[in-house]
């Protein structure tokens, strides 16, 4: 039996779309469908986007009520809800100009999200990797507060992952303040609210399942990405991760994320604390595994094998 046949509403299962930037969001529908999904965290970075893929899976900068309308037909075709818009960037960016665009791009996004009637959009806080932790906290709190505003007055909520983004600090320290329960609270004191993602969590020593009940009123979608700790490798490098001849920023060493139960998340612990703390959210699968990436046909597989490990736990 379901779980709504005792009366409980259960999660839904979703995929983020920016892990396959060159398809279309029509023929991610169709293929999401098809796999079992129920729900797409649609990627809405700019064509011109300042990350190392440009997944611009909705036309945010030009979405009018007839682009909503379409998108809407589109989706109730193949039977799937928007869970929210994702539009990951750093809302601190040292670069005035940059930050800017950042801002501009991100109020589009609320926007569409708006027009569509969807309740989230994902974002990170950032951080000004320059100025130490609590000069960006202050500078933080004078920009992060209007757009909250400007989402609330539009039915969105802002929602931040709780990624560490260590490539985004030239030593591979912490580029998004929003990393640890402690950095949580500060956020949630300004409005925002967490899309919480057990994987980070874990690398940085933090056990994911004992953040659920005390912020479950915060925790309003979820992400599912594992973690494969690489054995004896820290003993080299420490929790910080590779500093000489470390070519590649998202390198650390001695961790690699990993789909949903092929690292150390205990999934069964996740999903059983989840439906005890009362989210109803979608859990949105977010694939980053090198191993089941590459191309088109390794990708789909991936995320093949992350509903069905996740289907049954959320299902059954």
């Amino acid at each position: 039996m379901t779980p709504e046949a005792f009366g409980v509403r259960r999660m839904k299962l979703g995929m983020l779309t920016a892990c396959l930037p060159q398809l279309s969001l029509a023929e991610i529908a169709a293929w999401a469908a098809g796999a079992g999904y129920e729900a797409l965290e649609v990627a809405a970075w700019p064509r011109t986007g300042g990350r190392d893929f440009e997944a611009a899976h909705l036309p945010v900068t030009s979405f009018d009520a007839a682009v909503a309308d379409e998108t809407r037909t589109l989706l109730e075709r193949h039977g799937l809800t928007v869970s929210a818009l994702a539009y990951y960037e750093n809302n601190l960016h040292p670069d005035a100009g940059r930050r800017a665009q950042i801002r501009s791009h991100l109020k589009a996004v609320v926007d569409a999200a708006a027009l569509l009637g969807i309740p989230y959009v994902g974002t990170f806080v950032g951080r000004d990797w320059t100025r130490p932790v609590a000069e960006n906290l202050a500078e933080a709190e004078k920009i992060l507060p209007e757009l909250v505003e400007y989402a609330g007055e539009r039915d969105v909520r802002i929602i931040i992952e709780n990624c560490v983004m260590e490539g985004w600090h030239p030593d591979g320290y912490p580029g998004n303040l929003a990393y640890s329960p402690e950095l949580w609270e500060w956020m949630f004191s300004l409005g925002l609210y967490l899309n919480w993602d057990p994987s980070h969590l874990t690398w940085i020593g933090i056990d994911p399942v004992t953040t659920i009940a005390p912020y479950a009123d915060r925790i309003v979608h979820a992400q599912a990405k594992d973690v494969q700790i690489q054995p004896g490798r820290i003993d080299r490098y420490g929790v910080f991760g590779k500093a000489v001849r470390r070519q590649d920023p998202w390198d650390t060493g001695w961790w690699r994320y990993r789909l949903p139960g092929r690292g150390q998340v205990d999934w069964n612990a996740v999903v059983d604390a989840l439906y005890e703390n009362g989210f109803t959210g979608t859990l949105s699968v977010e694939h980053e595994d090198p191993v089941w990436s590459g191309t088109e046909e390794k990708v789909k597989t991936g995320l093949e094998i992350a509903h069905r490990t996740l289907s049954p736990l959320i299902a059954a």
